[in-house]
């Protein structure tokens, strides 16, 4: 397996989250070349460094009110890891390797679309990561005076 290298492909401008993505790599490259309890160290090593990555993520999203699908794959991900891990403590390395191996396609892929679009987002409304606050709040769209994604009002018909 190769490890999986810092590009700027996987850079979206925003510093913490670039931190804690490059972080995910150098915990991601731990695992590769390790075996038996080493592996199992360096898992849970890469386990808790995605939780506090997610848990990060979570609180932004959750301040902001951005969708949840986001923070719904984090938590499949993680449940997945946690789950491998277990097997491979009662001895199925296999598919610890499995796992290893599929992570950087998933990262990628994260990265690209669903960070990509938080990146964007909370860059558009000025959000502050170290304080939550937000600078330039988005413009209330819904009758309820939300900015939620909303249905548009139905169309008023003909008397």
């Amino acid at each position: 397996m190769a490890a999986m290298e810092w590009t700027d492909k996987l850079a979206l401008g925003l510093g913490p989250m670039d931190q804690t993505h490059q972080e995910f790599v150098e915990a991601y490259n731990r695992l590769l070349g390790v075996s038996g309890e080493a592996l199992l160290t360096a898992m849970d090593e890469f386990i808790a460094h995605s939780v506090e990555h997610f848990e990060q993520e979570n609180r932004w999203m959750e301040k902001v009110g951005f969708p949840g699908c986001h923070k719904a794959e984090h938590d499949r991900v993680l449940a997945v890891c946690l789950d491998v891990r277990k097997r491979m403590e009662r001895g199925d390395s296999a598919l610890g390797r499995q796992l290893i191996q599929e992570l950087p396609l998933w990262f990628d892929n994260h990265v690209a679309s669903m960070d990509a679009a938080l990146a964007a987002y909370l860059e558009s409304i000025g959000f502050d990561t170290e304080t939550g606050e937000v600078r330039n709040p988005p413009k209330a769209d819904c009758e309820d005076g939300s900015s939620a994604c909303c249905t548009p009002p139905a169309a008023t018909q003909p008397a």
